[in-house]
C-alpha cells in the first residue's frame, strides 16, 4: 500500500468560500442556514472556513436549502 494522502485543506477552503457566496447572496446568516439544513450553525461556520471535511449527506443538505444543484458548490468563487 503507498503513504496515506494528507487531507486537500485547499478544496475544503475553496468549498466552504463557495458556500459561504451562495449564503450571502441569499441573504441567510449561518444561523438560518443552520436551520434550513438541520446542521448547526458552529459547524456551518467551520464548513466556511474549510475547517471541516463534511460528507456527502450534509452536502446535499446545503444544495437543496441554497437552492441550488449540488455541482454549484464546487464552481469558482468570485
Amino acid at each position: 500500500m503507498g503513504k496515506p494522502r494528507k487531507p486537500n485543506k485547499e478544496l475544503r477552503k475553496h468549498f466552504g468560500r463557495r458556500v459561504r457566496e451562495l449564503r450571502k447572496a441569499r441573504g441567510y446568516s449561518q444561523e438560518e442556514l443552520g436551520f434550513r439544513t438541520n446542521i448547526h450553525r458552529t459547524y456551518i461556520g467551520s464548513v466556511e472556513r474549510g475547517e471541516q471535511n463534511i460528507s456527502l449527506d450534509n452536502i446535499g443538505r446545503l444544495a437543496k436549502a441554497l437552492g441550488v444543484p449540488l455541482h454549484d458548490l464546487f464552481e469558482k468563487v468570485s
